[in-house]
């Protein structure tokens, strides 16, 4: 498939009937595309908050077994941009349309069309399959997932439609079926045991992000990028610091709250998920610090991994 730029061979994958794909995960932002995919590869390597906006890279998610090797990718949710960090996510998005194999086109029950019409039109002109998930049915009726169908049948004919409920998991088996049966021949693209692209320091950067999403309100939790300064790892415990980047003095001030509680919450709750992801201990110390307007700061957006 052109656009794949990783591909490996190995003699255990010798076998004529091999099967390996780039499935690329897409949808308006918020409609549950993070949780399919922890689902589809049984990790949580994508976090999840109820906010919009809360993935902001592409994180490929590797499945894999004796007969496929199958890359989920899960992409930021679509929207019109209105500062550079957004640009740049709605690059992740289009580069998806770069190596997929299958498209998963993500919607939620009662929704009627993608906030980016010219992302939608290219889908509908790609060769590319796509099989169209009606997410959230667990919140709808027989008669409103039925009104669904019709609809997206009428937008997106060539489109195979699953009504799929990914938070309790309903339609996950036939979503993983229909992936083996579409796939198509070739050798594994990454190691056979591998899990992701992503190196330990971003999860550990979207792990504490994710308890700023949860913890803070408004315009705080979309103004914050963390980098991990120290990621020191010993057989029995990692030390970690971390830097939470806001955009002004203010939102310093409300991150750290009153004697650094609210800040101290943070840490205590990454701290838990971070010592269930790695398996160890977990030290973890967390500063603050102002850089002004770094969404729009391109050189800034590259230095965070944004733009190359």
């Amino acid at each position: 498939m052109q656009g794949h730029i990783y591909c490996i061979f190995t003699e255990e994958m010798e076998k004529k009937d091999f099967k390996s794909g780039f499935v690329n995960i897409i949808g308006n932002a918020n409609v549950g595309k993070s949780t399919l995919m922890n689902k589809l590869i049984g990790e949580r390597l994508s976090i999840i908050t109820s906010k919009a906006q809360t993935t902001r890279h592409r994180i490929l998610g590797i499945v894999n077994d004796e007969n496929y090797q199958i890359v989920f990718s899960d992409t930021p949710g679509i929207i019109q941009p209105n500062y550079n960090l957004q640009t740049s996510m709605m690059k992740f998005v289009r580069s998806a349309f770069q190596d997929a194999d299958l498209f998963l086109f993500m919607v939620e029950i009662g929704e009627k069309s993608l906030k980016d019409s010219s992302f939608f039109e290219r889908l509908k002109n790609s060769d590319i399959p796509i099989l169209l998930l009606i997410n959230k049915i667990d919140k709808s009726n027989h008669k409103g997932v039925e009104k669904a169908i019709t609809h997206w049948e009428s937008q997106l004919p060539k489109a195979k439609i699953i009504p799929i409920s990914a938070i309790e998991g309903f339609g996950v088996d036939k979503i993983m079926s229909e992936i083996t049966a579409m796939l198509p021949i070739g050798n594994p693209y990454f190691p056979t045991d591998a899990l992701t692209d992503k190196p330990e320091r971003f999860f550990v950067s979207e792990i504490i992000r994710e308890k700023i999403l949860l913890n803070y309100q408004k315009e705080i939790p979309y103004s914050v990028e963390v980098v991990i300064e120290t990621f020191k790892e010993e057989d029995e415990i990692i030390q970690i610091e971390a830097i939470i980047n806001v955009e002004r003095e203010t939102q310093k001030g409300i991150i750290i709250g009153h004697k650094g509680k609210a800040l101290k919450k943070v840490g205590t709750h990454a701290r838990k998920d971070l010592e269930t992801f790695f398996g160890k201990k977990i030290f973890i110390k967390l500063f603050v610090k102002v850089m002004n307007n770094w969404r729009d700061n391109k050189q800034d957006l590259k230095r965070f991994g944004y733009f190359t």
